[in-house]
């Protein structure tokens, strides 16, 4: 008993088709692959501890909190020392000067950090909802051009019928003109018999 051989380019077809999904596919299968975190997103200080404890420091400068915490520092600090409770910081208040000037050299660097690593998601994911866009876009073309496609062979296949039912109609046509023949020439041999009859 012999075995069936497939030929080789039919598998060849199958693995081609099964390698290349279509949009719709790939849609079905990964509907939040847009929405993951990019793998090209670097920033200046990478994605490291420094990079995240520095940004996180940095939006801890515009909350409430910190604001009320410093306020409160500060009157405690001019307080103590124009009372004369001690006398560490005398009225000009250099040492508080020159803590908030090593304040302000810190935080604008890593308010700028912040910013930049903001920046970066947000290109990052303007590039993702781009990336999305274009991948509907190329379902509802793939859709679209589906539709034709399903469109044309559904004229072509009623094109068909009816060529098939005016063939139909022609044959019956022509059977009924050889039945009336025919019907014609036995009712006219039994009409007139020959010669040889009574």
């Amino acid at each position: 008993m012999t075995r069936p051989v497939h030929a080789p380019e039919n598998q060849g077809s199958r693995e081609d088709t099964r390698a290349t999904p279509t949009a719709n596919e790939v849609n079905k299968r990964l509907p939040l692959r847009f929405h993951r975190t990019p793998l090209g997103l670097h920033s200046v200080f990478g994605n490291d501890w420094f990079g995240l404890k520095s940004e996180k420091f940095a939006r801890f400068f515009g909350t409430p909190g910190f604001l009320l915490g410093q306020t409160l520092i500060v009157g405690i600090w001019i307080t103590v020392n124009v009372v004369g409770w001690t006398r560490f910081d005398v009225y000009p208040f250099i040492l508080l000067n020159l803590m908030f000037s090593l304040q302000a050299a810190y935080a604008a660097p890593l308010i700028l950090l912040a910013q930049t690593r903001q920046a970066d998601r947000d290109k990052a994911l303007a590039m993702a909802d781009a990336q999305h866009r274009e991948a509907l876009a190329l379902a509802a073309e793939q859709n679209q051009a589906h539709a034709v496609r399903q469109t044309a062979q559904l004229v072509k296949l009623m094109k068909q019928n009816t060529e098939l039912t005016e063939l139909t109609r022609q044959l019956s046509e022509h059977i009924e003109t050889m039945m009336r023949e025919m019907h014609g020439k036995v009712v006219g041999n039994g009409m007139n018999p020959g010669p040889g009859g009574p």
